[in-house]
């Protein structure tokens, strides 16, 4: 049984989710302590308990002690179950965005489309927003011969969550195809998607946008933001998002969640000073995307080249969980990321 220290590097999530995944596709028995000990709240919340319990389904394994406030579990992979169809509430605001990463390096080996009801956050703090999985992460994915659909139903917001999605994976064939994005080439285009729920009074979406367009005009970039208003959210809630298409085939994005007491041009300022900042390294692959591409990566045929914005703690928690489970080779720059993937093919039982 291997032994998984979740207190190191980034000591968070990113660490359970990230090793049951590797665990689950590699036949590896694990033993995950010190959960998410650098949190302020240790231990398993609803989203990772469900984010384990959710791979368990899909590989037909077992689990001791991996209940919501946990500080260590046992998870031990099974034989995959063939299911066809799943549905997941995280029963809070928790990411689902966040549990759809999780499962997404399993369902890319496992042997027939999957369709999936994710229920939960949708756009929070601290996780991938839907716009950004849809739009970033999910391209990725199909470039390398995983096919990938996000549909959005109803948005989610925090405190109460209740968003409603749908994701449907198709399997690779063979091995996953790796992906070589070392030069970013000028921006093409900028545009983005500015969400609000229940707040068409405030012109929370009209207010997020402008703040964002301005402050990219001021940079230079002209932007082309779409303004949604929902009104099928149980909650008032709002969420940014900013993509820029570059020449050399990459997409960069940045997001943000709206928040109590957080206004909407402060949203809008925020979101664009990001991308500024990642489109200011010559980054191919932004802040978010480039810790969450190198699971995939380290699975694929061949050697990944990115670069990256800067180098974070779950970028360094994502490429130590691939060398020891999978012994992929990866070497972190200052802006450089290069992954050197094992090849994997689906596991036969």
């Amino acid at each position: 049984m291997l032994e998984i220290d979740g207190s190191r590097y980034s000591g968070s999530g990113t660490i359970v989710r990230q090793a049951v995944a590797f665990a689950a596709l590699t036949g590896t028995e694990i033993h995950l302590f010190n959960v998410r000990l650098k949190r302020p709240r240790p231990g398993l919340r609803r989203q990772h308990a469900q984010a384990v319990e959710a791979i368990r389904q899909l590989v037909g394994g077992t689990t001791e002690g991996a209940v919501v406030g946990a500080g260590e579990f046992v998870f031990r992979p099974g034989k995959p179950t063939g299911g066809e169809h799943f549905s997941w509430d995280i029963g809070s605001a928790g990411s689902t965005t966040a549990l759809a990463l999780a499962v997404l390096p399993v369902l890319a080996f496992g042997s027939n489309p999957v369709s999936i009801e994710l229920r939960g956050g949708l756009f929070q703090d601290f996780a991938p927003s839907f716009y950004h999985l849809e739009h970033v992460l999910l391209p990725l994915c199909k470039r390398m011969g995983f096919e990938v659909s996000a549909r959005m139903e109803r948005p989610g917001y925090v405190p109460s969550g209740q968003g409603v999605w749908h994701l449907a994976a198709i399997p690779a064939r063979g091995t996953l195809r790796p992906l070589v994005f070392e030069t970013p080439g000028k921006v093409e285009k900028i545009w983005g998607i500015a969400l609000s729920s229940r707040l068409k009074e405030q012109a929370v979406s009209e207010r997020m946008a402008e703040a964002a367009t301005r402050a990219l005009e001021a940079a230079g970039y002209y932007a082309d933001i779409q303004v949604r208003y929902d009104d099928s959210a149980l909650q008032a809630g709002a969420g940014l998002a900013v993509f820029a298409d570059l020449s050399g085939g990459a997409r960069i994005g940045s997001d943000r969640a709206g928040a109590r007491g957080r206004r909407s041009e402060a949203i809008g300022k925020y979101v664009a000073r990001q991308l500024l900042e990642d489109l200011k390294t010559g980054a191919t692959l932004d802040r978010h995307a480039s810790d969450q591409v190198i699971p995939l990566a380290a699975l694929a045929a061949g050697e990944n080249r990115f670069r990256i914005p800067r180098v974070s703690e779950h970028i360094e928690s994502n490429a130590w969980l691939s060398r020891e489970f999978l012994g992929a080779e990866v070497k972190i720059a200052k802006h450089e990321l290069i992954v050197k993937g094992v090849g994997l093919r689906a596991r036969v039982d």
